[in-house]
């Protein structure tokens, strides 16, 4: 079977974790210090349930609630990882401007998604719980991890479940297509 050619946007506030989930997860590696990206993309081969993918990561520059949303990152992107830190509440609100942003320059009412409330390995400055994290990816009708880049915990599934999600939302698109009207 062929590859399948993915593009996946991870956006977030600044310093919350996206240009270290995006290395933990195609180079298996930890990056400790914080350099501010502007942008980077990196590509990742991966195999799930016997499908081939190669998967374009665009690790974008950290937004906040001013930002505009750049236009590229909503034409030919397949799917979405929203991060925020769970030590940061100025984080968590900034995530939902985006979401709103990002259904806006879309156009739809859904796209695939996974939020993830990233650095658990500090949690003990935790200041969004579980719970919250939860109950708003369930509003958005999203997936909802929690991630430590540093640990290395969940940083895989997150981007295998997008792919299922992406799937999922592609399946349901040639469903669509294939009515008639009469």
């Amino acid at each position: 079977m062929p590859f399948r050619q993915r593009k996946i946007a991870v956006m977030g506030y600044r310093s919350v974790g996206k240009s270290s989930l995006s290395i933990q997860f195609v180079e298996g590696q930890f990056v400790d210090s914080y350099d501010p990206t502007i942008e980077n993309t990196f590509t990742k081969s991966t195999r799930i349930n016997s499908q081939d993918y190669e998967i374009q990561l665009v690790d974008t520059a950290g937004q906040d609630e001013y930002s505009i949303f750049p236009s590229q990152y909503s034409i030919d992107v397949h799917g979405y990882v929203l991060v925020y830190s769970i030590t940061s509440e100025k984080s968590f609100d900034v995530i939902k401007i985006i979401y709103d942003k990002l259904l806006d320059i879309t156009g739809k009412v859904h796209v695939p998604l996974v939020l993830v409330g990233n650095k658990t390995d500090l949690h003990m400055e935790r200041m969004i719980s579980y719970e919250e994290g939860r109950k708003l990816a369930e509003g958005w009708n999203a997936i909802f991890l929690e991630a430590s880049a540093k640990q290395n915990t969940s940083v895989s599934d997150i981007f295998h479940t997008l792919l299922m999600e992406i799937e999922k939302a592609d399946t349901k698109m040639n469903e669509k297509s294939n009515c008639s009207i009469s």
